[in-house]
């Protein structure tokens, strides 16, 4: 899902279209981290500091590391102990107003494990997308998945990441999950 998100993020930039790519999973490595712009200097979310639950869009992405169009809000990486700070619900909520205000395209990736701040994410998003491995497990796990998804946001679509190592068919996932399929594809 990390890997999509930043293509779909940098394909957009290449365009021409000006895009916040938000790291909504604090606790993963980083976006910074799978683009490559980890020594690319900037502001990461714990240096973020939201007041009054409003930031500028073109301060904000003027603030963040960047190429081009493309900018990333990442996850910062703690030289020892646990993470704080994190991204509160006012903060996400104010980055994706920002962008969306000042006309940026914004791609959140969002962890699997819904909260307050995935709540945040999803109502916002004009459309979710689940990525689902295609094996039964992962499948199984977009079952639990999808019905909360939809009650949060009406356009959720679905992408399945092949190959099947059981043979497991696109056709059969999307019967599964009952969302529409948006594409499939093999690990990139």
């Amino acid at each position: 899902a990390s890997t999509l998100a930043a293509a779909l993020a940098l394909s957009a930039a290449s365009a021409s279209v000006r895009t916040l790519l938000v790291d909504g999973d604090y606790y993963g490595g980083g976006l910074d981290l799978l683009l490559g712009w980890e020594d690319i200097p900037g502001l990461r979310w714990p240096g973020l500091v939201v007041e009054a639950g409003r930031i500028s869009g073109d301060a904000l992405h003027r603030a963040l590391p960047s190429h081009g169009d493309a900018a990333v809000l990442s996850s910062g990486r703690a030289a020892s102990g646990p993470l704080a700070g994190g991204p509160g619900v006012v903060s996400s909520a104010a980055v994706v107003d920002a962008g969306r205000r000042a006309g940026d395209l914004v791609v959140c990736d969002v962890p699997r494990v819904p909260g307050p701040e995935t709540d945040v994410f999803h109502d916002a998003a004009d459309l979710v997308v689940l990525v689902v491995p295609a094996d039964l497990g992962s499948v199984a796990a977009g079952e639990n998945i999808a019905g909360y998804l939809t009650s949060r946001n009406s356009n959720v679509g679905l992408v399945v990441r092949g190959p099947a190592p059981g043979g497991l068919r696109v056709a059969d996932i999307v019967d599964a999950l009952q969302l529409p399929l948006l594409a499939s594809m093999r690990p990139e």
